[in-house]
């Protein structure tokens, strides 16, 4: 076990809130049905080292945090990180191995079970939250109740409920939940598709919607990063239908993934990038005691190829019609999760059509790549900062040419442009491990969009 911790004891004056970081645990069925091995093992290295940056989940909180992410934080960042937020008393654990399902990883390990128990101290109450509800994750709650613990999960439903998790996060879930939804919220609308099973039906599906419309997108059940979605624009493919089935085929067969979950044909929709950059979405908190608070609206930004990394956040960043009717489409949603039984945090994805419309794509039924910029927001401008400031997050920022830059050099040369409560504008460096892969992830926050890109211009130039 490896410990760094702000303060020298675990003695605590309140209930320690134990935190775990199961990125790869939450999606272990695709991850490990990839068949490149390399880049199965990639992405369990990439899943970990984005550990550090969910510690800004707990931004600004007045509280005595156990955190266990299956990779070490340095005592440089975590100093780092309580220069911002001061308050916030925040012990890091990191299991002796990391198998990709970390949960399992810290029922083998005596010293992480035993800190868990002392962490509980006198009351044995514990409040357990993680990034994503898992099987592991309620079998590591089972374990310690098992040990006399008292333990709440209040971003977590009850285990007869957690199918919600993967039922409504997964493609198929939440089509399923607009078809039955369609009479009651019309505005609960997604592209047109079907789900089918197996890459042969998948691949002639999908070649017919392509010769008639080109375009389609492919979609397994439940993807990660980008992996698992295929877009095809006009020219992608061949316009003879056996030749573009035999291309389509082709594809879906490099991977054992495909053939292990159901898939998702769509119409591809053609997107209108003045709206919110065309991906808007919406992200809500549903509590223990199923109150539904609706946290914040923002533009999802992704790559060509549909992979995410980062999100934007303003008052402007989409019409006020387009805001109203995606956060009155997310109440239903959470209400409708809500009555099933699912508690946590959870975003709804839309797409923004160039004929008005704004479509449905996917639920994130677990925390967010929004959530710790969310959380870092309010600690820094309170709970309306998205009229207070304009923001956006960027997780993979690349620099190849400086290999061997550390954290604190980093520091040193973005030193001009980091973020100030005086001036209220910035960057906030929310992880230090991507380092390792030649990349960083950053929050940069300005009074308007033009400052804000502004501030990146300097940090470009800085880094040259």
């Amino acid at each position: 076990m490896n410990g760094i911790t702000a303060d020298a004891s675990l003695e605590k004056k309140h209930n320690v809130v134990v935190y775990v970081f199961n990125m790869s645990e939450d999606v272990w069925p695709f991850i490990s049905s990839m068949s490149d091995a390399n880049a199965r093992s990639a992405e369990i290295v990439e899943n970990a080292y984005l550990g550090d940056s969910r510690m800004f989940q707990f931004a600004g909180e007045d509280s005595d945090v156990l955190y266990i992410t299956p990779q070490a934080v340095s005592e440089y960042f975590l100093e780092y990180f309580h220069s911002l937020f001061p308050h916030t008393n925040l012990t890091v654990l990191t299991t002796g191995q990391h198998s990709g399902v970390i949960c399992e990883d810290m029922l083998h390990d005596p010293s992480i079970m035993n800190a868990l128990v002392e962490a509980a101290n006198s009351s044995k109450k514990l409040i357990i939250t993680s990034y994503a509800v898992t099987q592991p994750f309620l079998q590591l709650v089972r374990a310690l109740r098992e040990k006399g613990l008292t333990v709440v999960t209040p971003e977590a439903p009850d285990e007869e409920d957690a199918w919600t998790v993967n039922f409504f996060g997964s493609k198929s879930g939440i089509r399923q939940l607009a078809q039955q939804s369609e009479h009651e919220e019309p505005d609960f609308q997604m592209a047109d598709g079907v789900i089918c099973f197996g890459i042969e039906d998948a691949s002639k599906i999908a070649a017919i919607r392509y010769v008639k419309e080109q375009g389609v997108v492919i979609k397994t059940n439940k993807g990660h990063s980008g992996m698992g979605v295929e877009i095809f624009r006009p020219g992608d493919l061949p316009g003879d239908f056996h030749a573009c089935q035999a291309k389509i085929y082709s594809l879906l067969e490099k991977d054992a993934y495909w053939q292990k979950f159901p898939i998702v044909i769509e119409k591809l929709i053609l997107v209108s990038n003045t709206v919110a950059g065309g991906n808007p979405n919406v992200e809500f908190k549903i509590s223990r005691n199923g109150r539904i608070d609706f946290l914040y609206h923002c533009g999802v930004l992704v790559t060509k190829d549909g992979v995410f990394h980062g999100i934007e956040v303003g008052h402007d960043i989409m019409p006020e019609r387009v805001a109203a009717r995606i956060k009155d489409t997310g109440f239903y949603i959470a209400e409708r999760f809500a009555a099933a039984g699912y508690r946590g945090y959870f975003d709804v994805d839309y797409v923004a059509g160039r004929n008005g419309e704004v479509y449905v794509a996917e639920s994130n039924v677990r925390s967010t790549g929004g959530t710790f910029v969310y959380t870092t927001a309010v600690a820094l401008f309170g709970e309306n900062f998205m009229f207070d400031t304009y923001l956006f997050s960027n997780n993979g920022y690349m620099i190849p040419h400086l290999k061997q830059l550390t954290f604190e050099k980093l520091m040193e040369r973005l030193s001009p442009v980091l973020f100030s409560n005086q001036t209220k504008e910035g960057i906030v460096l929310t992880s230090e491990n991507l380092l390792r892969m030649q990349k960083f992830s950053f929050i940069i926050f300005a009074p308007t969009k033009k400052r804000a890109y502004e501030i990146e211009a300097s940090m470009e130039s800085l880094l040259k």
